[in-house]
């Protein structure tokens, strides 16, 4: 009686297993091919030694625009620096190339030029401007990063221990997946940028002062720190000392940042869906102070006095539907206020000297406004470049430097009911 009272029990204990070797054999893979971008690799090693000075180039894919002693310093979108003597505006004069692969972003304090180089952050020596030499290289400062992709496939077949993603093959990507589940795929979305010897010392900084850096920046200096925004985080480096320099504790931003711009010991932050304000009583830890929320759209923003102006633009990296431009009140700095706002047709980046404001309108030209009253900026319209496509300017002492997917261009606003066109280098077709 006692083993036919115990066949419940072990008939419930045969059923559960057959239910648990069932389910084992249901499950089914299969192999899906599908097109995608693979990523090409290039060696750590290899890597790590290819930055170099090469002669003169002519601008292709230009992007981020740097302005210090009389030196103009124009990013190569993924591949380096030129290096434009432009001590004369009227004739710009482009005398080296830094060869940095993977470079989007740089920064100059006295003598020495910090660049992105894909995952690293080096620095070079530019006493000789035609001649950098490395000093000191960060490794892996930016982790992850994914050069840009030219069309809306999905990215496969990534891993980050076999090198540095530097370009994509198109092929066919082959995964074995269980049925029934969905494929691993991933897209990404961008915006429409002889091997040096290294010294064995600490170089001499001759002169501590920065320069000037457009709108769009993602790099900024101040005293002896690098801010860069990656992504969603604030990264903040100790540049003090090079070779030596090291990266301070990260700041988490919670939103997309794109753009930085220093004024009056403060960061201000262009985000995807608002602007940020960071003091720097400590600068290895900056504070946020206050928020500026507005909708999805990308914003660079530059700043002087109590305003603050920000360019809202739409785009498929921006996901939003607005071009304008904000008027921010900001001289209660912990509770920045909006202005006013300007409908605008695509604005990139923009500059300020004197209230005379420039935006780069995208394919809709440069602008230039009398700001003096910011309430009715737009009446106030002084010119309007046509027929060029602009990205960023930088103002400096009346001279306008403009960077675009054209070229650079130069104008002289000393008189600003005449601005005139100096010079101009035009981007030629890569062959």
């Amino acid at each position: 009686m006692k083993n036919i009272k115990s066949m419940p029990a072990l008939f419930a204990i045969m059923i559960i297993a057959t239910m648990f070797i069932g389910g084992c054999r249901d499950k089914i893979y299969e192999e899906v091919t599908y097109t995608a971008n693979v990523p090409v690799y290039m060696g750590f090693k290899e890597f790590r030694s290819s930055v170099k000075t090469t002669s003169p180039r002519q601008l292709i894919n230009p992007g981020k625009i740097y302005f210090k002693n009389n030196l103009l310093y124009i990013n190569e979108q993924n591949k380096g620096i030129h290096i434009v003597d432009n001590a004369d505006p009227a004739s710009p004069n482009i005398i080296a190339f830094i060869d940095i692969p993977g470079n989007f972003d740089l920064a100059v304090r006295g003598n020495i030029l910090f660049a992105d180089s894909y995952v690293d952050l080096v620095a070079l020596d530019i006493t000789n401007p035609v001649k950098p030499v490395e000093l000191d290289r960060l490794k892996d400062a930016f982790p992850n990063v994914l050069p840009p992709i030219e069309n809306e496939l999905p990215i496969a077949g990534i891993d980050f221990t076999k090198g540095v993603i530097v370009g994509w093959d198109v092929k066919e990507h082959t995964e074995t997946v269980e049925r029934g589940r969905r494929l691993n795929k991933q897209w990404i979305t961008y915006d429409g940028m002889g091997v040096t010897e290294f010294a064995s010392k600490e170089v001499n900084l001759t002169s501590m002062n920065t320069g000037i850096s457009g709108s769009m920046a993602r790099f900024t200096i101040s005293n002896s720190y690098l801010y860069a925004v990656h992504n969603r985080v604030l990264k903040i480096f100790n540049i003090g000392k090079v070779p030596g320099m090291n990266a301070e504790d990260d700041i988490q931003l919670f939103r997309m940042a794109e753009t930085i711009f220093p004024y009056n010991n403060k960061l201000f932050l262009g985000t995807t869906t608002g602007m940020l304000v960071y003091g720097l009583t400590n600068p290895s830890k900056p504070e946020l102070i206050s928020t500026f929320e507005h909708i999805n759209s990308c914003d660079p923003v530059v700043v002087q006095g109590d305003l603050a102006y920000v360019t809202l633009r739409s785009g498929t990296k921006c996901e939003g539907f607005t071009n304008q431009l904000d008027v921010v009140d900001i001289s209660s700095i912990t509770n920045p206020t909006l202005k006013k706002s300007y409908q605008l047709f695509n604005p990139h980046g923009l500059g300020i000297d004197n209230n005379m404001l420039f935006i780069c309108d995208g394919s809709d030209g440069l602008k230039v406004y009398d700001a003096t009253d910011p309430m009715s900026i737009k009446a106030n319209q002084l010119a309007h470049f046509q027929d060029i496509r602009a990205f960023d300017v930088i103002p400096v002492n009346g001279i306008l430097m403009m960077i675009g997917a054209d070229g650079l261009y130069q104008y002289d606003y000393s008189n600003q009911d005449n601005m005139v066109l100096l010079s101009a280098i035009p981007v030629v077709t890569d062959n």
